[in-house]
């Protein structure tokens, strides 16, 4: 089938991402990312507690 365009080949017409462009979408998606991790938090209390308590383990017994 000609008309169908190769999944493996490179797209040439689709301009490269700057580096500014990645960082900025990066920093939002780590910012949707925490505010997604706090409101799971606030309506999971238990759950946000222990996975508090099992972090403060593993960096108690963390060795530098």
């Amino acid at each position: 089938m000609p008309d169908l365009p190769e999944r493996d080949a490179p797209q040439t017409d689709a301009p490269r991402e700057t580096q500014t462009e990645r960082r900025r979408r990066r920093d939002r998606f780590l910012r949707e990312l925490a505010e997604a991790r706090e409101l799971r938090d606030r309506v999971q209390p238990r759950r946000a507690k222990s996975a508090r308590l099992r972090r403060a383990m593993r960096m108690r017994t963390f060795r530098w």
